[in-house]
């Protein structure tokens, strides 16, 4: 099948491992050429090197919190490739821990980057988008239901899906699509990191791996075609919509 990315430029934060990463590997085997956008410049550099280089991909030093930084990566894109026609909007994941221990403090970080930073990144990327553009939101399956022991994310995603779908509707008047992605357990380094943090990390894999109907957690490439598929043309009648890629955890809407 082909996906129509053929020279087509997109952004992807977040994008110097996991999901972002698996999901420019997929963007950039299909023909597209990427910016990565991540705050950790080294990591960023190495894994545009990894996809080829500056004429598939290039690194960008970003953090979503930072108010200019989603005009910054639009215009590197256009100067560096000469158009722009999509995004995978991706922000690390907010700090684990149930709600009642989570400081005023910590919610409010966290309420920048995360919520503002993302609404942010996905309206400047949209405004500067030609019909036929398309920008994923990567969220969480906490959009849904609440994931035990992670209390922001349960707080701030169900708002991010309900703003992504009221951007989607305002953008689909100029051909623009927003959808939003919600991974379950892929085996990313957050979910290392999580495991990690639990008593006893086989035995929290093993519960994990039991909810889900697959059987098994995803690997991120399986995040990331799914991802591709939804940023490409030949998912041109996709918007509005949330995506869960979870192996059938998430029970029926």
């Amino acid at each position: 099948m082909d996906l129509g990315l053929e020279n087509r430029v997109y952004v992807l934060t977040g994008a110097s491992r996991g999901l972002g990463y698996a999901t420019a590997a997929c963007l950039v085997a299909d023909g597209a050429r990427v910016v990565l956008a991540a705050r950790d410049t080294a990591r960023a550099t190495a894994a545009a090197q990894r996809l080829g280089g500056p004429q598939h991909a290039i690194a960008v030093s970003a953090d979503l919190g930072e108010p200019d930084c989603a005009a910054r990566l639009v215009a590197t894109a256009k100067e560096h490739f000469g158009r722009l026609d999509g995004a995978l909007i991706s922000v690390g994941g907010p700090k684990p821990g149930p709600s009642h221990a989570v400081s005023d403090e910590q919610w409010r970080a966290a309420f920048d980057t995360v919520f503002v930073g993302t609404v942010r990144a996905v309206r400047t990327v949209a405004d500067a988008l030609p019909a036929g553009g398309a920008v994923a939101v990567v969220l969480s399956t906490s959009a849904r239901m609440p994931l035990p022991g992670l209390g922001i994310s349960n707080g701030l995603r169900p708002g991010l899906a309900a703003v992504a779908k009221e951007l989607a509707d305002g953008y689909a008047g100029r051909g623009i699509r927003v959808v939003s992605l919600l991974p379950g357990r892929i085996m990313t380094d957050r979910n290392v990191e999580l495991f990690a943090a639990t008593d006893d990390p086989q035995q929290a894999r093993a519960e994990a791996e039991a909810d889900i109907p697959l059987g098994r957690l995803g690997e991120p490439a399986e995040f990331g075609r799914v991802a591709a598929f939804v940023l490409s043309p030949a998912a041109s009648y996709l918007t509005g919509i949330t995506l869960p890629v979870d192996g059938g955890a998430l029970p029926c809407p």
